[in-house]
């Protein structure tokens, strides 16, 4: 004879509506942190600041392949490295707002800028060197943003999010340096003079 399992006891999603009313104006000045954040804040912006500086190299790092960019194939690259450089400003300012809604502080110091961040700010010599850089550091930023988001997990819902929007951006650059890299490379023309 099949026995069926006892109910599970559920808890009510919210038992008591005057508690939450009165812890919310415990701590008003934490504005969006609540006792209900489970990740370790401090944590959290110090990782989210490393990103905020990975994202500005690679703002610097387009920028300067997009004024860089010589020869056949340079207009239709460069307008790529441009369009990558707004994204990844998009990244930081994203990365920015969620560390000061964490009641942290966004550090935009130029100074140790380069430490801070994942990827590394190479300017490449030629369009295909500058293309390859681009795509290791999206290659980069794919699987340490990929990490960031599994440490976060259910710890910080808001956060990790935000992330797997990054995420999912940086994938795009990586596979569009990808095809950059294949179209450039069958160029003979290009070849010999890369």
């Amino acid at each position: 004879m099949k026995t069926t399992p006892a109910k599970e006891q559920h808890q009510p999603f919210v038992t008591d509506i005057q508690e939450l009313r009165r812890r919310a104006r415990e701590h008003m000045q934490q504005g969006a942190v609540t006792d209900a954040y489970r990740a370790d804040r401090e944590t959290v912006i110090r990782i989210l600041n490393e990103v905020l500086a990975t994202e500005l190299v690679c703002v610097l790092r387009y920028k300067r392949h997009y004024y860089m960019a010589t020869g056949i194939h340079a207009q239709a690259v460069a307008a790529e490295f441009l369009e990558h450089a707004k994204e990844e400003q998009g990244h930081a300012d994203i990365v920015a707002e969620r560390i000061t809604q964490l009641d942290g502080e966004p550090n935009l110091n130029p100074e140790g800028l380069a430490t801070r961040s994942h990827s590394q700010y190479v300017e490449g010599k030629s369009l295909l060197d500058m293309v390859r850089e681009d795509l290791v550091a999206e290659r980069i930023a794919v699987e340490s943003y990929s990490e960031i988001i599994r440490y976060l997990g259910d710890d910080d819902p808001t956060t990790r999010r935000a992330m797997e929007k990054i995420l999912s951006k940086e994938e795009e650059h990586a596979d569009d340096m990808k095809k950059l890299l294949e179209t450039l490379g069958k160029d003979e023309r290009f070849a010999e003079q890369s």
